[in-house]
């Protein structure tokens, strides 16, 4: 091992070591960031790596969720597993997590490696980090101002298939996903059976382009906003929940069906399981994980049903904190593609009480430039939300208040029901959830805009 990369183990699990008794959740990119300054390739000096233990993760979204689960099914049934499971799914996340695993002489045992990558990295990272395994969640809007159109991730994604000759896990019923198929060795695709909670769109509604042909795909159905039966009329590829190179109809190797989302049980391949958490779009990410953990692990689908009983996630989509009589839900998603808002707007909508909504679009700034839009939520169906006993709707931020109280009403949304109060200061927000006259109050801000929220209900206020 050179000079080189021994320095660079060295700083950087010394960088590990002080981050851990600083904040154990801060620094999750630190370590590997300082440690890949002194030595760029130190990922690919790391030693004891077998590349068919290894999983990459990646899409649009789910692919924390499922990063979980792949790890928790293996560590629940024995194995050993090295995983980015903080989520810094970068290059330099990658690296902090084979540096908190190695010795100094860059060594890392484990059984399995499970890691997150961010679908503009992973190409970079799949030169340094031997890996034959690569699930696919989904390939759809997402942070347009880094990422530009899906099909500029899509081709990414598919040099790597290309290029690495990968086995992919792919979903059957997202369109994009499915057809990289065509592209590796070999294809295991998951999906979900159509379910209680599946629905349709009109025409109105923009789906994407055939990625065979370009032409407009057609979904007989949505389990998911852009996931279900999908077809194309011009050439003919479609799903029925799986699609062969050939373009002959199949259902997918790992589908969830049966569907009880009331008792909270679902089955794959025949075996009962147990919903830990309950929202349409897990049915997908618990077959991913079940089809990869059976497939590359050896594991039965008993197996991973029994681990599934004792998985949390690191982060939950929806945290409450109460407040003056006042039962707020605070709503955890992506401000930035139209799938994560849609789950949440099918989130409230499935709660029939009387309630209150209130929308805190903002500023995006993960990504230097930072910006505001609200592009997203014009993609997203309205309808069932309408429907659900929403008494008023509250647009709030300084930013884009207007704007997305705009996207609502153009969706449908009566305007006499809407409140638009422009601004970004905390306590106006607990003032409007204390005066709305209703205790059951859902709440869609940034993250760190309800840590100060719930800081100063904590205080009293």
């Amino acid at each position: 091992m050179s000079f080189k990369t021994t320095a660079g183990i060295t700083v950087g699990k010394l960088g590990n070591l002080a981050i851990s008794l600083i904040a154990k959740n801060r620094g999750t990119n630190w370590a590997g960031e300082t440690a890949m300054r002194i030595d760029p390739e130190l990922i690919a000096h790391i030693k004891g790596i077998d590349a068919d233990k290894v999983i990459f993760i990646t899409g649009t979204d789910g692919k924390s969720t499922v990063t979980n689960l792949v790890a928790h099914i293996l560590r629940y049934n024995g194995f050993s597993v090295v995983s980015n499971l903080e989520g810094a799914n970068l290059t330099t996340g990658v690296a902090t997590s084979l540096l908190k695993a190695s010795s100094l002489g860059g060594n890392v045992k484990a059984d399995y490696f499970v890691f997150e990558t961010d679908e503009r990295y992973l190409y970079q990272i799949r030169e340094q980090l031997p890996c034959n395994n690569l699930i696919v969640t989904n390939i759809l809007k997402d942070q347009m101002q880094r990422n530009g159109d899906p099909d500029y991730i899509y081709r990414k994604i598919r040099r790597v298939i290309e290029k690495f000759g990968m086995n992919v896990f792919l979903n059957g019923d997202e369109p994009r996903s499915c057809s990289l198929a065509d592209y590796a060795p070999k294809t295991v695709f998951y999906g979900a059976e159509k379910h209680s909670q599946a629905f349709r769109k009109d025409d109105t509604f923009v789906t994407l382009p055939c990625p065979k042909c370009q032409c407009s795909i057609k979904f007989d159905y949505y389990n998911n906003d852009s996931l279900g039966s999908f077809h194309c009329d011009k050439c003919g590829y479609t799903n029925n929940n799986g699609n062969l190179k050939e373009g002959r109809r199949r259902q997918a190797d790992y589908r969830s069906t049966n569907a009880d989302f009331a008792a909270r049980t679902f089955r794959i391949n025949g075996t009962e399981y147990t919903m830990p958490y309950d929202p349409p779009h897990m049915l997908y990410n618990y077959a991913a994980a079940t089809a990869a953990c059976k497939e590359i692990a050896g594991l039965t689908e008993a197996q991973c049903a029994e681990a599934l009983k004792s998985f949390k996630l690191l982060a939950g989509r929806i945290e409450s904190v109460t407040y003056k009589g006042r039962h707020i839900k605070f709503m955890r998603f992506k401000q930035e593609n139209p799938e994560t808002f849609q789950n949440f707007i099918n989130t409230i909508a499935a709660d029939k009480e009387d309630k209150v909504v209130i929308i805190g679009l903002d500023t995006v700034n993960d990504i230097d430039p930072f910006y505001m839009n609200t592009f997203y939520a014009f993609d997203c169906d309205y309808s069932q939300l309408i429907r659900s006993n929403v008494k008023r709707f509250y647009f709030v931020t300084d930013t884009v208040a207007y704007d997305a109280a705009n996207c609502f009403m153009y969706g449908g949304v009566d305007p006499s029901r809407v409140d638009i109060i422009p601004t970004g200061d905390e306590e106006e927000i607990l003032d409007i959830i204390e005066d709305c006259g209703y205790t059951n109050i859902y709440l869609a801000v940034t993250l760190h805009k309800f840590e100060i929220i719930q800081e100063m209900v904590r205080k009293g206020k």
